[in-house]
């Protein structure tokens, strides 16, 4: 019995000092894993080091225009006109990036800044935060995959990497957040209602004779993308210019059903562009969307 107590103790002898010792090298592991992140952020070459929660307006032209955004009370607004449909994510994206600049080196003993590209930037982008300090960027030349980068009036000179202009690299197209059109069809059509100069046309699904008409304005209506807008933001005197006026526009409400549910979608359809789209807009919507003139007589059965 003395004998296998004893052989007992030796065993859990054992376990103790292989557990001590597999902590122990956890533990050596950890501090090696973080001395390595504190060595390679060390490494890091900081450009920019502002949080993106702190930047407040921006400023840039990196070849689509200029665009300049402002962020009140945790929105972001395109300033040039404020009731522009802006996705969030895109300023959002923009601050960070923005913020974060990093360089593969700063430059030591380099020329002058002309030698760079840098006195007529290719690029500047600009932003402030908010205490109201101002930083600017300029981009100069570019040298292999990285452009010369130098901040404000410090005279460093940076090489950073090409790719940080993609982060900026859109248009108002790409920022714009489109309205949702729902899945219509000849199956979930309850009833479409056109009303034009004074005079309403109705198409019901409950009406035998109607099926033929019932499934084209289905198919026309069922056939409508959003995703080129003339006017993100219409102006009610503006409207008379797309024939979208309450006096010239046609109206159509199509009633149909979604999870059981009936919905009614309202759309005005107004001018010609000269394209082969007409103008269209949707229920309470500001933005004036292109479709093409092939759907929208299916939707009104021409």
């Amino acid at each position: 019995m003395i004998k296998k107590n004893k052989g007992l103790f030796i065993l859990i002898g054992i376990l103790v000092v292989l557990l001590a010792a597999y902590f122990g090298l956890q533990a050596w592991n950890k501090s090696q894993e973080e001395k390595a992140e504190q060595e390679d952020e060390a490494a890091v070459v900081h450009v920019t080091e502002t949080d993106a929660e702190d930047i407040v307006s921006m400023h840039f032209d990196v070849g689509n225009g200029e665009m300049e955004f402002v962020k009140e009370d945790g929105t972001w607004y395109y300033t040039a006109d404020r009731d522009f449909p802006l996705t969030q994510s895109y300023p959002e994206d923009m601050a960070a990036a923005m913020g974060s600049v990093t360089a593969d080196r700063e430059l030591e003993d380099g020329d002058d800044l002309a030698d760079y590209g840098l006195e007529e930037p290719v690029y500047t982008l600009s932003y402030s935060d908010a205490d109201g300090s101002t930083t600017e960027l300029y981009f100069g030349n570019m040298t292999g995959d990285y452009y010369y980068v130098t901040v404000g009036d410090t005279g460093k000179v940076y090489t950073v990497a090409s790719t940080v202009i993609d982060s900026f690299n859109y248009t108002l197209d790409d920022i714009a957040r489109l309205d949702e059109y729902p899945s219509i069809g000849s199956g979930n059509l309850v009833k479409e209602v056109i009303t034009q100069n004074g005079e309403t046309t109705t198409y019901d699904s409950e009406n035998e004779d109607q099926q033929e008409d019932v499934t084209a304005v289905a198919g026309g209506l069922g056939a409508v993308t959003l995703s080129e807008a003339a006017d993100y933001s219409v102006a009610d005197e503006d409207l008379a210019g797309y024939g979208l006026d309450e006096a010239a526009r046609i109206t159509v409400e199509a009633t149909y059903t979604e999870d059981e549910e009936e919905k009614v979608l309202t759309l005005y359809i107004g001018n010609e562009d000269g394209n082969g789209n007409r103008y269209v807009m949707m229920n309470d919507s500001r933005i004036v969307y292109l479709i093409s003139d092939e759907i929208c007589n299916n939707i009104l059965n021409t």
